[in-house]
């Protein structure tokens, strides 16, 4: 398979051979949804806390006498039906961590990859370099490159694409994730993916298939 290389202005330049084990890997929307569900759960805290009638302070006297009064039988003020008491069948504190095979992560990504290739969303740039690290030059590039679609710009490191990143930090549709930390919610949530070149041997380190 072959995707198409493009420069800062949008123009195309060339084009280049890239491993069709991941941009024309199966669609698997069940790895993709699963993926997603997961990396969602994991990113909760799980920190909500309510109390229960032992937690909730005072109560310690029964209210009024056992017999007598015509009304119920209480035995504190603290019972979950008195108001200011304690609460049942309500939050506390829990993992939301799901497992799920790394083998299956990575048919996951290649899936979200293969589905971005096959919409002609993925776009690959020679260098990616601005004369300045101004948001301006940025947005004009990508407008050049995916109009007004919001897109997810991979780098290789960090160091390098300093610049890219600070240009970029301000844009509202468009986020800079270097490819180590590919994941299936960036992938799923922007329209087009645009890197440069570079990037794909890094794509193919973490997601070539393994013999």
């Amino acid at each position: 398979m072959k995707l198409d290389v493009y420069n800062m202005e949008g123009k195309k330049v060339d084009s280049v051979e890239v491993s069709a084990d991941i941009f024309e890997a199966p669609v698997r929307v069940d790895l993709m949804h699963q993926a997603f569900l997961r990396q969602m759960a994991n990113a909760r805290l799980g920190t909500h806390q309510t109390k229960v009638r032992g937690e909730v302070s005072g109560g310690g006297r029964k209210p009024y006498r056992q017999k007598g009064t015509g009304r119920a039988r209480q035995g504190s003020t603290r019972a979950a039906q008195w108001v200011g008491g304690g609460k049942i069948n309500t939050p506390h504190p829990r993992k939301y961590t799901q497992k799920m095979p790394r083998k299956m992560r990575q048919a996951a990504l290649r899936s979200a990859l293969s589905a971005k290739a096959g919409e002609k969303a993925i776009f690959l740039v020679d260098e990616m370099k601005l004369s300045e690290a101004k948001t301006r030059l940025m947005a004009k590039a990508l407008t050049a490159l995916v109009g007004e679609s919001s897109a997810l710009v991979l780098i290789p490191d960090k160091e390098t694409y300093l610049d890219i990143q600070r240009a970029a930090h301000n844009l509202p549709k468009v986020k800079t994730l270097s490819v180590g930390y590919l994941n299936i919610r960036d992938l799923l949530q922007y329209d087009a993916i645009v890197m440069p070149v570079a990037a794909l041997e890094n794509i193919q380190f973490h997601l070539g298939q393994e013999e």
